[in-house]
């Protein structure tokens, strides 16, 4: 009986041994509970997509994948605690196009602004060098942009004043041939203009200012009809706003117009020598209604049929009978005027 008194006292003095020693484990546990197994409020963003999340893992990339955000090879995350928050933000990998100067440049950003970009790419901007955006505005994937250098500047330069080829019908020629009576010479045209540039290349011109240096000439060439050759005195050629004499002078002419022609002499009554603007009169010098022609215009006088031709004439004096479009012809005879009578001709008004 002894023997299983004594073996009685012996477990319980095991039994409270091993109590002494448990009892504190399970107290450390206890304690050590709430540290080991809590759970971490996570705010991630991702773009304009912002999500609270809740975790007891503490690696931010499983934290993600937990939280349905899957990040491409390139893409990054960057981390930074905060008051029982941790926060988790996603920088998606965006190309972006860089139009510098004109030439394309593929390049990567994870949403930087434009400014912080063209510095990272260590790329030229500001002054004369235009961006086309504003400097604080956010990348985005797929953002196309250009930095452009401009440049504005006042140039002055000449520019050819090309001749025009101006055909005159020539009667004294064979039918087809043609003749240069005068030689085209090219004038030249002296401007100042306000030019900008856009990467070496002109993107506007605006004239400021301009001036002849130097006129054109018109090439005037003769080309024949064929209907005078042959014959005894040459024929005007006439056409095109030019005259060419039988004596080979050049005229320019702005108009024409028919008139009722008849011929006069300082021998008839009431006339003498000196005309009504102090010239004396000769053949070329025309009594005019000066209502109808100014005093001093030069012709070039022929009648209609071309059967006479008066030739160059200046508009000098005037008479009583002469009204409205009516011309008087000087000549140095009366003869001569009895011959002519009265004619309608057709007047060339001489540059």
């Amino acid at each position: 009986m002894q023997a299983i008194t004594s073996f009685i006292e012996k477990k319980k003095s095991l039994l409270l041994r091993v109590s002494a020693i448990v009892l504190p484990v399970i107290v450390l546990l206890a304690l050590l509970a709430p540290t080991v197994f809590a759970q971490t409020t996570y705010v991630i963003t991702d773009g304009d997509q912002v999500k609270i999340y809740t975790s007891y893992a503490t690696d931010p990339a499983a934290v993600l994948n937990q939280a349905g955000f899957t990040l491409g090879e390139e893409d990054i995350y960057t981390t930074q605690p905060g008051d029982g928050v941790s926060e988790i933000t996603v920088q998606r990998l965006q190309n972006i196009t860089v139009l510098y100067c004109g030439e394309e440049l593929k390049v990567s950003s994870y949403g930087e602004n434009i400014e912080t970009l063209l510095n990272r790419l260590s790329l030229t901007f500001g002054g004369e060098y235009a961006v086309s955006a504003a400097l604080d505005t956010q990348t985005y994937d797929g953002m196309v942009f250009s930095v452009d250098k401009v440049a504005n500047m006042e140039q002055t330069y000449t520019e050819d004043i090309p001749y025009e080829v101006i055909e005159c019908m020539d009667p004294n020629l064979p039918v087809g041939q043609r003749k240069v009576i005068v030689e085209g010479v090219t004038g030249q045209l002296c401007k100042t203009a306000d030019v900008s540039y856009v990467n070496a290349r002109e993107s506007s011109h605006k004239v400021l200012k301009e001036f002849v240096t130097k006129q054109p000439v018109n090439e005037i060439v003769a080309v024949g009809t064929g209907t005078n050759v042959g014959a005894k005195s040459k024929l005007p050629a006439i056409g095109n706003g030019v005259i060419i004499t039988a004596e080979g002078e050049v005229l320019t002419y702005s108009r024409k117009d028919e008139f009722r022609t008849t011929a006069y002499s300082h021998l008839d009554a009431g006339c003498d020598m000196i005309t009504a603007t102090g010239t004396t009169v000769r053949v070329g010098s025309v009594a005019v209604d000066p209502t109808v022609i100014p005093y001093g215009t030069r012709m070039f006088i022929v009648t209609k049929d071309g059967s006479y031709i008066y030739g160059i004439a200046t508009a000098e004096d005037c008479g009583g009978g002469i009204k409205g479009k009516e011309i008087d012809l000087y000549m140095p005879t009366r003869s001569e005027c009895f011959q002519y009578g009265v004619r309608r001709c057709t007047v060339y008004f001489l540059d």
